[in-house]
């Protein structure tokens, strides 16, 4: 099996609702966003790719204009945007245009990170 990644950046804010007042989440705060695509095939493209890296430039155009600098809470229309709710939305996103998506991992900070592998 062949896989590669891709790695893109963005920053935003979100809000964890239903949390107790006093949790540092519950707060309005925001990240520096990092977001890593897997893709995994078994067989190599006529090019020798699993797919071309310039075919995710969906995605970096997605980012850039729908999430980059915003709201997750209000674009993603959840109380509770959370990081592995987050690589969901990314994984399935991701996956309706591109079959070869494995998996979506998603951090918040330098040391913390959620994935989705289904």
């Amino acid at each position: 099996m062949y896989r590669i990644t891709k790695e893109f950046h963005f920053s935003a804010s979100h809000q964890l609702h239903g949390l107790p007042p006093e949790h540092q989440c519950a707060r309005l705060h925001g990240h520096n966003y990092i977001v890593v695509v897997e893709l995994a095939a078994a067989d190599l493209n006529p090019h020798g790719f699993v797919r071309d890296y310039l075919d995710l430039a969906e995605l970096k155009r997605y980012i850039d204009d729908e999430l980059d600098h915003r709201h997750l809470n209000d674009v993603l229309g959840d109380d509770c945007v959370t990081a592995e709710r987050m690589a969901k939305h990314f994984y399935d996103w991701c996956h309706a245009r591109w079959p070869e998506v494995t998996a979506i991992k998603v951090s918040e900070t330098p040391k913390t990170w959620a994935e989705y592998r289904p």
